[in-house]
Formats: structure tokens, C-alpha cells, sequence
């Protein structure tokens, strides 16, 4: 028998019938919810705590518990802006909507659904989100067959019907968070989201909905609204090459076809190296486009990033290139996010050097974070020669990173090219 907070699941075995094994996947969702609602109440604590700390401290009332939404993040090994949402579900769930934290720990609401609540709560004051609260969480029978459309569709029933005017200004607040993100997807593809404003989202589906329409070619109607949207986008067909600058990150044998390593897409991740040819190899042949290269030097047996080939004069400029390099995306563990500041993880103001070792790439947030009180990062060179840092939490907690491998290594490369590797290396370090 397996046992998780006291409850007892069958073992997975030939001899559970087939009831039992049901019955232990209900339990071990109460057991999951229970888990949440509990980690929701550790993580008003550690807020609550961390707060009362600060104030005996003299620390301002404005500056008081930064960083704990970062804290929660590592300790949950997640990023540090789901890290943030963490905080703010768990203080909303405890200070204000007691009925959706008792249906959370009685596994009547997954976490997911409280957190429908949670949001769609969100614009109403105190008094009425405890009323929404009572409403759709004191009887748990309403729950039972809700799925998240309906729960959501209901809980914003009652908003508006509680406060009409904090739901609409809600709504007129929302297109100033309109933006465009990227991410990476399986099989060399990526997913690129717009957030808009309903009728301008409507609008952009229903034009590239109504090309689709238009007449067939062979192409399906995903891939016609898909080609179509690039070509409104950019100006060219969809399958000819965008001049725009990207970075690649190839080894030189892969790059000539002799190795197969995978190549690096700068904000993106890693491709097949024949992928990346094919896309060197357009470029070079458009003459809109252009190709330049640039070297990187890197340990041939473990893919350290120790230097590479500068374009400009200036050390700065060609530290941070090294930098965003190396690290690939922001430097905090279980943080994924695109790279927006190359800082020092020794602030310059308790000493620390501007070098290559000292340099982290960090995205905004994180390199706000790493500057709150009782934080600190350490850097180092790994026994394989690869940039690690050590993040030390207020708490004592440790976590580690290291810089990803260049592309290419290992496997070691012959004793010619090793030979090459180092005397270039060290032409351009006596340079």
C-alpha cells in the first residue's frame, strides 16, 4: 500500500481490480488538492513571517517582502513569474475566499478551479469577493460536474452581479496588456501568441479564416491561415526567408556537414544542425539577406563558451554578447524567460568585477530580485569548465545553475582540431 497524507492507495498490481485502481486515482486527486491548499497556507506564512521580520528591521513598508513570489518559485521548482501567481492565489485564498480554500482541501475544487475563482474574483473589493466566495463554494454539491468553462462562466455571473461597474473597468483595463510572446514547440516549430482585444482577435481569425476559405491548393486550411498570416506579417511569401538578424549557433564540422550536434537558436533553443544549414544556406543564396560569421571558442571535451570574436570595440558590448551567449535564457534555475539584462552576480558596489565569470544573463525580474535583501549569488567555473552560479535564498535555501554546452561538443574533436582551437585561442587572447 501506498500512503500520502494519510491516505491509503492501492498498489499497482495484477491482483487490483479494476475499481480499486479508479478509486486510488479519486484519492490521489484529494491528496494532490489537500497538498495545494496546504502549500498555500506555508506560503502566507513564509509571506507573513518574512514581513514581521523586515518591519523589526526597520526595512520600508514598500520594499517589505520583495522577493518571496522568487522564493516560492525555486522552492516549487518553478518559474519566478508562476512564482508570483503562487503567492497571490495562496494570500487570496487565505485572507479573503475561506469557502474556495475549505472546497480545495476537501478535493470538492483542484487547484486549477480555485484559481479560475481566484481570478475571476479578482477585480471585486474584500466584501464582495467573500460574497462570490459563499456563493459558489459553501454548498460543494453545486461543484460536482463543473467543468472550467462553466465554473468560470459562473463566477463571472456573480462578479457582475455584485459589482458591475469593477467587471467593466476591468474590461477597459485589459487591451493595455495587449503583447505578442514566443516559445518554443516540438519538431522545430514555435508557438507565436497574441493577446488582443476581443474584436481585434475575432477580426485578425476571421480574415485569415475567410483566405482559407478562399479556395484549396493542396494546402490544408491550418497551413493556408498559418502561410497567410506570415505573408501579411513580414511582406514575403511564407516560404522565402525573413532578412532579419538571428542568431545561430553551430560547430564548424556540423555547419560543413561533417558532424550531426544540434545547432542553438539565440531565445529560442536548441534545432538539428541540418536544419540550421538549410537556413545558413538560404540566406546566404538571397542577396537580401546576408550571413556573417562570427567565432566562438569553446573547451573542445565539455562545450565551456570561454571567449568569441568581437565586432566592436568596446569590451562592454562584447562582454554582454559573450555573455547572452553563453547563458542562452535568463540564469535563474527554472527560469525560462529571454534574456534582457547581462549584470554582475557580485553587485559592482560590494566589489565585484566586470568579467566574463562575474557576468550573469538574467531577465528583468530576476535581476531586480537578486538586489532584494538577504539574496546572493556566487559564481564559479565547474570542474568541466562550464559558468555555474549558486543563488542563496533569505532562508538559507541553495540552488544551482550552469551555462548549457555549445553546440558541437562533446564529442571531442580530433587531435588536428584541438590543435587549431588552441592556437587560435591563443592569438586572440594575446591580441
Amino acid at each position: 500500500m501506498f500512503e500520502a497524507l494519510g491516505v491509503r492507495i492501492p498498489d499497482v498490481g495484477q491482483s487490483v481490480d479494476e475499481s480499486a485502481l479508479v478509486e486510488g486515482i479519486a484519492r490521489l486527486e484529494t491528496v494532490k488538492a489537500a497538498a495545494a491548499a496546504h502549500q498555500a497556507r506555508l506560503t502566507v506564512a513564509l509571506d507573513a513571517a518574512r514581513r514581521e521580520a523586515e518591519s523589526a528591521r526597520g526595512v520600508p513598508a514598500d520594499k517589505r517582502g520583495r522577493g518571496i513570489g522568487s522564493e516560492v518559485a525555486l522552492a516549487r521548482r518553478d518559474s519566478p513569474v508562476r512564482g508570483g501567481r503562487h503567492l497571490g492565489f495562496a494570500k487570496a485564498l487565505v485572507h479573503e475566499m475561506p469557502h474556495t480554500l475549505a472546497a480545495l482541501e476537501c478535493g470538492a475544487l483542484s487547484e486549477w478551479k480555485a484559481t479560475i475563482l481566484v481570478r475571476e474574483s479578482a477585480c471585486l473589493d474584500i466584501e464582495d469577493r467573500a460574497l462570490l466566495d459563499f456563493e459558489m463554494c459553501s454548498d460543494r454539491n453545486r461543484l460536482d460536474g463543473m467543468g472550467d468553462a462553466a465554473l468560470a462562466a459562473a463566477a463571472k455571473a456573480i462578479a457582475y452581479r455584485l459589482d458591475p461597474h469593477a467587471v467593466v473597468d476591468r474590461a477597459a483595463k485589459a487591451p493595455s496588456e495587449r503583447t505578442v510572446t514566443i516559445r518554443p514547440a516540438p519538431d522545430t516549430m514555435t508557438y507565436v501568441t497574441a493577446l488582443l482585444p476581443v474584436a481585434q482577435g475575432v477580426s485578425v481569425f476571421a480574415a485569415l479564416k475567410r483566405e482559407a476559405d478562399a479556395g484549396c491548393d493542396g494546402r490544408s486550411r491550418g497551413q493556408v491561415m498559418a502561410d497567410t498570416l506570415v505573408e501579411r506579417i513580414t511582406g514575403r511569401p511564407a516560404d522565402q526567408p525573413v532578412p532579419v538578424a538571428v542568431n545561430v549557433v553551430i560547430s564548424d564540422q556540423a555547419l560543413f556537414g561533417v558532424g550531426n550536434e544540434v545547432a542553438s537558436i539565440a531565445g529560442y533553443g536548441p534545432v538539428p544542425s541540418a536544419v540550421a544549414q538549410k537556413w545558413i544556406a538560404d540566406a546566404v543564396a538571397d542577396p537580401r539577406s546576408r550571413a556573417t560569421l562570427r567565432r566562438l571558442y569553446a573547451k573542445p571535451a565539455t562545450g565551456a563558451l570561454v571567449s568569441l570574436e568581437s565586432r566592436s570595440r568596446l569590451f562592454p558590448k562584447g562582454l554582454a554578447d559573450f555573455i547572452e551567449l553563453r547563458d542562452q535564457r535568463c540564469r535563474t534555475p527554472y527560469c525560462d524567460a529571454p534574456i534582457r539584462h547581462r549584470d554582475h552576480a557580485e553587485p559592482r558596489h560590494k566589489g565585484g568585477r566586470t568579467t566574463a565569470r562575474n557576468g550573469l544573463g538574467l531577465c528583468e525580474a530576476c535581476n531586480y530580485v537578486k538586489e532584494a535583501s538577504g539574496w546572493k549569488v556566487e559564481t564559479q567555473l565547474g570542474e568541466n569548465g562550464r559558468h555555474r552560479a549558486e543563488f542563496t535564498t533569505p532562508t538559507g535555501a541553495h540552488y544551482r545553475s550552469t551555462a548549457p554546452p555549445v553546440p558541437g561538443t562533446p564529442p571531442a574533436r580530433s587531435s588536428l582540431i584541438e590543435a587549431r582551437l588552441g592556437r587560435m585561442l591563443a592569438d586572440h587572447f594575446a591580441a
